[in-house]
């Protein structure tokens, strides 16, 4: 047994991304049965035989090999302990009382190891003792594992001692899933095409470092810094994703080569990366690490030849407290980062008490906080009809957004988008609407009265890998059909990745949701790229359709849209519809669908379901003000 304990501890059994005091030891198999069948004084021999064998395999430091050696000899005591207390005898024929005991004896161990290490861990740091705690999972299943293999050893050996080397192959056995579980935790946190921690990392080491900070500098302070690469799409578009990619890589190494050790360099997704500098005197040591991140993205990448030129926009939050929450700061940051954007800057550093000069940040975080309630305070949804010019049936609503703010009072949707729309918030608002509106959609259509509806969607909840199947798990969750629900994308939205863009709304079309392109004639989208997408119908602009009746080149413009898009075999909408002679014009042209307030402004669900009630379909008739009572 002795022998065996020292051979197993030549390969100890670390936990991924854990200190070698967490390290687990294969030979407590044996040293546990030692002390069952024994007692204490070999066991504990044996044991720190074992551990010096460990020790020199991992070259631990002396202060680690003792803090190793108390916790198993505490360890071993206890369970040497409530074995000698319940007067264990192990046999050849062992009963359920020893079998019981033998589990008590091994609780005990557990207990007295894992509880000496969380008490040294509370006394260092309560956050890191949480976090401890947290990953046990894995290491007290292989020590449970190891330890009541340790009888098993003594029971072969009552059969016969060549058996007792067979104990190696579960000993292997236990080695494998721990490593297995290691590898899996490592890849959980590395991204896979830079090989750079990712998101999580970076949380789980913003916790970890803030909790642990030295207090012989109190002054040091955490700081994140993120990176926003500028005009990446444009790699993208004019290269392909292959070489976005390349580049990267080589912005990763690049930037890992320029941050010290102590350092992490994370990659957050897509084109962002983040610093965490964990020694950081204040703001101006942060724009100092800042803008020799900026230096050294400053020369050229190189690409099969080709000189690109990348710059960043960068945030920065520091950590103001001990403890602090990673999401958090990391959000401090994206507003920064969002706030050097819209400046011009090459860098803002985030500051609380600087917020009444960044009126939208204090409105983007207002909204963050409004999607977190149940329901969201303030936000409502408003529904226009659209009409079927040819027969008058109302063919669908448009889902509209209005924010109550508690002290702005009602904000526009055009200021709302341009504060949002560039921030991950915009994907928190998108998703709010979009389970709003089925749900509303499940209502209508459990009343008898089904409506499509349709709701406009950004550029980044395109590029989200995850809204289609978010948008067909509500549908199925409400028991909507996929065509009463139409999404409308803008032509910028089209052409600031048509190729992502395309992607995303093929999956949808295949799902069933319709696509509309918003806004037609007001962007520069290609043709090409409208004759290839899956398109179920064209919006033509409010400022065109305003102008027809009194302006020929506005009215030109509508008529060759409507013969457009009939080409493509595309519906047609009109939006801001509001007199009877423009509702005519279309008619004449072809057009499908009116909206606007000719029929009916903007309406809460309840009014809308009341003014459904009343609505008679009327056509253009051939008098006019034959619509002017509707």
């Amino acid at each position: 047994m002795a022998g065996l304990a020292l051979a197993v501890d030549v390969r100890p059994y670390v936990v991924a991304n854990r200190r070698a005091s967490s390290v687990i030891l294969p030979s407590i198999c044996f040293t546990f049965g030692i002390a069952l069948a024994w007692g204490f004084v070999p066991a504990v021999a044996v044991q720190l035989a074992a551990m010096a064998v460990a020790g020199i395999r991992m070259r631990q430091s002396p202060r680690r090999a003792l803090h190793l050696a108390v916790q198993h000899a505490c360890a071993l005591a206890g369970a040497a302990l409530v074995a000698g207390l319940a007067g264990l005898r192990l046999d050849a024929e062992p009963d359920w009382d020893d079998a019981l005991i033998t589990v008590a004896a091994a609780a005990a161990w557990i207990g007295a190891r894992y509880g000496l290490d969380s008490l040294a861990a509370r006394l260092l740091s309560d956050g890191r003792r949480r976090r401890r705690v947290q990953r046990w999972g894995v290491e007290l299943f292989a020590t449970a594992a190891l330890l009541l293999l340790g009888p098993i050893v003594l029971a072969a050996a009552q059969v016969g001692v060549a058996l007792v080397p067979l104990v190696l192959l579960a000993l292997h056995a236990v080695h494998r899933m721990v490593r297995s579980a290691g590898e899996y935790e490592r890849a959980a946190r590395v991204d896979v095409l830079t090989g750079l921690p990712n998101r999580r990392a970076l949380q789980a080491s913003v916790a970890e470092r803030g909790n642990s900070r030295g207090s012989h500098r109190p002054e040091r302070r955490i700081a994140l810094l993120l990176l926003d690469l500028d005009r990446f799409r444009t790699v993208n578009d004019a290269l392909g994703h292959t070489h976005g990619d390349r580049l990267l890589v080589q912005v990763a190494q690049r930037l890992t080569a320029a941050v010290p050790p102590h350092d992490l360099v994370v990659r957050l997704g897509g084109d962002e990366f983040a610093v965490l500098a964990t020694r950081v005197d204040g703001p101006a040591a942060a724009r100092r690490i800042a803008a020799h991140l900026a230096d050294a993205l400053g020369s050229p990448f190189a690409l099969d030849g080709l000189i690109i030129d990348v710059s960043a926009s960068i945030g920065i939050a520091l950590q103001s407290e001990r403890g602090g929450d990673g999401a958090a700061l990391l959000r401090q940051a994206e507003a920064a980062m969002y706030d050097a954007k819209q400046r011009g800057a090459q860098m803002a550093v985030y500051a609380r008490d600087a917020e009444h000069h960044t009126p939208d940040l204090t409105l983007l975080a207002d909204l963050r906080h409004a999607l977190q309630q149940e329901p969201a305070e303030g936000l409502m949804l408003y529904y226009q009809p659209q009409i079927a010019i040819a027969t008058g049936e109302v063919v669908g609503v448009e889902a509209l957004l209005r924010w109550r703010h508690p002290e702005r009072g009602v904000v526009g949707p055009e200021e709302l988008l341009r504060v949002v729309e560039q921030t991950p918030v915009m994907r928190l608002l998108t998703s709010r609407v979009l389970r709003e509106v089925v749900g509303q959609l499940a209502d209508w259509r459990a009343g008898g009265r089904p409506v499509r509806a349709s709701v406009n969607v950004s550029v980044r909840d395109l590029h989200a890998t995850d809204i289609a199947e978010e948008i067909k798990d509500l549908l199925l969750r409400y028991g909507v059909p996929a065509d009463l629900l139409q999404l409308e994308i803008t032509e910028s939205a089209l052409m600031a990745d048509p190729h992502r863009v395309l992607d995303t709304i093929t999956r949808l079309d295949r799902m069933g949701v319709a696509i509309s392109l918003d806004d037609f004639g007001t962007g520069y989208s290609s043709l090409q790229h409208v004759r290839r997408l899956p398109l179920s119908e064209v919006k033509i602009d409010r400022s065109f359709v305003l102008g027809m009746a009194s302006d020929a080149g506005d009215s030109a413009i509508v008529r060759s849209v409507i013969a457009l898009a009939g080409s493509l075999d595309l519906r047609v909408v009109a939006e801001g519809v509001e007199d009877e002679r423009t509702w005519r014009l279309l008619a004449t042209a072809g057009c499908h669908a009116a909206q606007g307030w000719f029929h009916a402004r903007p309406m809460p669900a309840a009014d809308f379901t009341e003014w459904l009630a009343r609505y008679r379909p009327l056509r253009p008739g051939r008098e006019p003000g034959a619509l002017a009572t509707t």
